[in-house]
């Protein structure tokens, strides 16, 4: 048995057997619970008993839906992370954290799906009534009520863990009936009134800007951020979170995704952090922002849905940013007939990681001429599946990259592509190995 008065870091792996959160684990300052199954809300009830714990981990702990409000109890908590957990709201009682630096967070969504979406695809094949969100609430409350109401249909004993109501009602009320009415996208955790107070707060990931006019002045608030990835943008609250960018100037991090799109709502910014290192876009752009042009210290770019028009004219602004290092093009980054991508001559001087994943339908051919991308050592490519590239002379220029080192590819390609790609790396005097991701 571990003596729980003297431990200070505890970690548990598998399924979760309960114990009680008691003063004879106070010293504890790690809990790490991560990917634990058969962890439910119920079992961290007593957490605000670890008056010293410093980091708190449930991620991956997909039975976990709300934090108790005793969490407010842990006033040396330096670290929580509930990303992949069902966690929707942050009690109230997390603004007396005033040591919390790191919050990482990312509910686990559906493809990230609104109510609509989810009744066109899920209940097509229903009576139109029940794909009605009245009905359908009326529906799932009514049988929510059975489950509660009948205990032995639902106290199932399973490995000492016993699923019992509790859980089934805070499923239904911090879940599916936020959902329902007010046809959520499940992505984002939504932050509570009074969260300015956090000075010391470096990282806040998986936060929805959407619902709430205070959240973005709460944000704007927390000077010290390093790293911030926010969902939820749209035409109502672009300008103020333009304006929200610009006072958080030791930015280095930073995402944005949005399911309608992000069509001209980054076109606002006026003055970006002068030391973002990292961006990341999720969401329809259509036109690449000219800011992103002046980002002298970018290093890491991901580009995902954005559906960018102008495939020249953004590559040759992305190209002559000086530290760009690893430029991730992923699914629809692009969009028109018959694309063809080009790396010209001098253009991307740092990069060393490219990864193009289905960034079209259409791209047929990738290009890179001479003396450009001279430090390139890793390019990735997987493309649409299941069209399989027969073009021979789908990438051409790959013998003139001279730091070269793996050209990784998945499976579902034409022998005379493979073969035309493995020719143009042996002649490569680097030496460049294909391999299969």
């Amino acid at each position: 048995m571990v003596d729980l008065i003297r431990v200070r870091s505890l970690t548990v792996f598998g399924k979760w057997r309960p114990f009680f959160i008691s003063n004879k684990m106070s010293l504890l300052r790690i809990l790490d619970l991560e990917n634990i199954e058969n962890l439910f809300d119920h079992h961290l009830e007593q957490i605000g008993k670890l008056h010293h714990l410093q980091y708190l981990s449930l991620r991956g702990c997909m039975g976990i839906f709300r934090l108790p409000n005793s969490l407010g109890n842990l006033k040396q908590l330096q670290t929580l992370d509930i990303k992949q957990t069902m966690i929707r709201n942050l009690p109230k009682t997390i603004i007396n954290l005033r040591k919390l630096q790191y919050i990482h967070a990312k509910i686990i969504s559906w493809g990230d799906v609104s109510y609509k979406e989810m009744a066109s695809t899920f209940y097509e094949d229903l009576p139109r009534v029940l794909q009605n969100k009245a009905c359908l609430l009326t529906l799932v409350s009514a049988s929510f009520c059975v489950l509660c109401y009948a205990p032995q249909l639902i106290d199932i004993e399973e490995d000492d863990v016993i699923i019992d109501r509790r859980c089934l009602c805070t499923v239904f009320c911090c879940f599916m009936l936020p959902f329902i009415i007010r046809e959520l996208q499940l992505y984002g955790i939504v932050l509570p009134r009074g969260f300015r107070k956090l000075r010391l707060l470096r990282t806040l990931t998986g936060v929805n800007i959407a619902f709430g006019k205070g959240i973005l002045k709460e944000i704007k608030a927390l000077t010290q951020l390093r790293r911030l990835a926010v969902t939820g943008i749209d035409k109502k609250n672009c300008g103020e979170f333009c304006s929200t960018l610009a006072d958080l100037r030791c930015l280095e991090s930073l995402t944005v995704h949005s399911k309608p799109g992000l069509q001209g709502c980054l076109d606002g910014v006026s003055s970006p952090p002068k030391n973002l290192q990292s961006l990341k876009v999720s969401g329809n752009l259509v036109k690449l922002p000219e800011w992103i042009g002046g980002l002298n210290s970018l290093v890491k770019l991901k580009l995902h849905e954005t559906m960018l028009s102008e495939l020249d004219a953004t590559i040759q602004v992305l190209g002559k940013l000086p530290n760009l290092a690893i430029l991730r093009l992923l699914k629809n980054s692009f969009k028109g007939e018959e694309l063809n991508l080009t790396f010209h001559r001098e253009a991307f001087p740092s990069l060393v990681v490219l990864q193009l994943a289905c960034i079209s339908h259409d791209l047929r051919s990738v290009e890179f001429g001479e003396e450009a991308t001279p430090k390139l050592e890793l390019l990735s490519f997987i493309g649409y599946y299941p069209f399989a590239y027969k073009n021979a002379g789908m990438f051409s220029g790959l013998a003139s990259l001279p730091s070269l080192k793996e050209f990784m590819l998945d499976n579902a390609y034409a022998v005379e592509f493979l073969t035309d790609v493995q020719d143009q790396l042996d002649g490569n005097p680097n030496g460049p190995v294909m391999k299969r991701c």
